[in-house]
């Protein structure tokens, strides 16, 4: 008998169909692998974020087989001698070991951390894009919601994994979230013990902390991810003004396999620059700060960098107390204004933005193409206004260290601190709205003059003028060119934008510009040299 010759070729139109037989995925996968994406770089901040959560993810698996999550009292022995004998909870002694005894621990420790930071600023970046590129508009108002929410739940990600260690520093910011809680009126010394497990620190926060930061934290990211990009499928990507985009199409590339094979390369450089910084740079060194202890703690006492506002929210904050004269008197505490009211308001702000603004400007259609900040001034205004105030308690978050290094009085830099959350804001908004409007009007003028070719010339009366290159071909009418309309979009403002000059190079070792080469084609002539100059004489030959 014959045998059948096996055709490797078709296996995996076999295989395919198969499958598609069984579960009829092939009409929703070709649907899903025809997605265009728009390209653009502003459009990589968010897959940053995505990237770094996967890396968390992986990291942090790896740190979980390791660590111990209890606070029962052991002595250390491991291999970092000047602690070796010193009494330490079970959480903080697996730290250690995690960093010194096991193989490959204080790199994938640091690579977790690392992570976090970058996880938290590329969410924070690209909202900060989303925000004044107008991306949050309808119908994107519940993705702007969700990414507002998945910074506070980052936030809250980034707290219970920094407090696990349970060292010094770790301790220090817990003792203080528990001051948050105890300020909270009516349930605020219910919600403590009842996290605590009673008085602080209590036995069990580690390991409730643990179960939060490993299982109920990262589900509700990954829950909020999932509704964030299958949003982004639904709805369609934004893109750029430009040739050929309009508010109903996508001008981009498929998903499969161009933009996937990117995205693939793009996760592995996210993830090289991590294990990069794992491996080069130290964060978060727990050995220096030994095991905590409540009477023990120090000056420059830092969170991570996105929980700093905080911080110097309450050290600027005035202890201004109210006593409410109910029963025995009843007090609430200056902490509570700027660690609970204050993200409140931040948190409502945020997420009810894109419907203030629909209505102030009486704009409720549907939005798939950006606008640049410059177009519309009063929102980068008040982005920048966001922003400065962020900054101005985030510098205040570390005043002491500021006061320390400058050898300036504590004092001055908290009323600096709180003149400039008066003042910064405000001016910033000022300075915002004024740059729209400047750079606006330089777009108008080259539309109205054309471009500034570096020519200049002089006319008949002596004056010296610059040559400018119109955008478009003069009209048959009077020999002008038309006038532009103004339409939101990028207008070349150097020559070989519009073709005449080479392509620009960009790099480090090289000229911005190079020379545009001499027209050469097969059928050319060959250039002929400059003839001699001779001497303009009397036409008499010398002698």
């Amino acid at each position: 008998m014959k045998r059948r010759k096996f055709d490797v070729a078709a296996v995996p139109a076999k295989t395919a169909g198969a499958v598609d037989d069984r579960f009829q995925v092939a009409t929703p996968l070709r649907k899903l692998l025809n997605k265009v994406f728009p390209d653009h770089w502003s459009f990589l901040l968010g897959e940053i974020a995505l990237f770094s959560f996967v890396v968390l993810l992986m990291t942090g698996v790896f740190l979980t087989f390791f660590y111990e999550p209890a606070m029962t009292e052991v002595v250390y022995n491991g291999s970092y001698a000047p602690l070796r004998g010193t009494p330490m909870s079970a959480a903080y002694a697996s730290s250690l070991d995690l960093s010194f005894d096991v193989r490959g621990g204080l790199i994938m420790r640091q690579m977790h951390h690392w992570a976090a930071l970058l996880f938290m600023a590329a969410i924070v970046v690209h909202m900060l894009r989303v925000f004044f590129t107008g991306a949050f508009r309808k119908p994107r108002e519940t993705n702007w919601i969700i990414g507002s929410l998945l910074f506070w739940v980052g936030f809250l990600a980034g707290f219970t994994g920094y407090s696990l260690p349970d060292d010094g520093l770790s301790g220090t910011g817990l003792r203080i979230a528990s001051g948050i809680m105890l300020s909270i009126p009516v349930i605020g010394s219910w919600l403590t013990s009842s996290i605590f497990g009673g008085e602080f620190p209590g036995e069990i926060i580690i390991s409730r902390f643990f179960i939060a930061h490993v299982l109920l934290i990262p589900g509700l990211l990954v829950a909020l991810i999932s509704a964030h990009l299958g949003l982004v499928f639904k709805q369609k990507h934004t893109q750029w003004p430009g040739p050929g985009r309009t508010n109903e199409n996508v001008v981009g590339e498929r998903m499969f396999p161009r933009y996937a094979l990117k995205q693939g390369g793009f996760f592995m450089v996210v993830f090289g620059v991590i294990a990069l910084m794992g491996g080069l740079f130290q964060i978060n060194p727990i050995w220096y700060f030994g095991p905590y202890e409540a009477w023990v703690v120090s000056a420059a006492s830092q969170p991570d960098w996105y929980v700093m506002f905080l911080d110097g929210s309450t050290r600027l904050m005035p202890a201004w107390q109210i006593n409410i004269p109910i029963g025995d008197g009843y007090v609430i505490p200056p902490l509570f204004w700027p660690t609970v009211v204050l993200p409140g308001i931040l948190v409502g702000l945020s997420t009810m933005y894109p419907f203030v603004e629909a209505r102030r400007l009486k704009d409720y259609k549907h939005h798939n193409l950006l606008q640049r900040p410059r177009d519309v001034p009063a929102r980068t205004a008040v982005g920048a206004m966001a922003v400065a105030f962020y900054v101005v308690l985030t510098l205040s978050g570390g005043n002491d260290v500021i006061a320390d290094k400058f050898h300036i009085s504590l004092n001055a830099m908290t009323w600096a601190g709180r003149v400039g959350l008066l003042v910064v804001p405000p001016l910033a908004y000022y300075v915002a709205y004024r740059l729209c409007l400047g750079l606006q009007q330089h777009d108008r003028e080259v539309l109205a003059h054309g471009v500034e070719t570096g020519i200049i010339k002089r006319l008949p009366d002596g004056r010296f003028v610059e040559v400018h290159q119109p955008l478009t071909a003069a009209d048959g009418h009077d020999g002008h060119a038309p006038a532009l309309d103004y339409v939101g979009w990028v207008v070349p403002k150097k020559m070989n934008r519009l073709g005449a000059l080479g392509p620009a190079i960009r790099g480090f070792f090289y000229p911005i510009e190079r020379p545009a080469e001499a027209p050469v084609s097969p059928g050319h002539p060959p250039v002929e040299p400059r003839p001699e100059r001779e001497e303009i004489g009397s036409g008499e030959s010398r002698r």
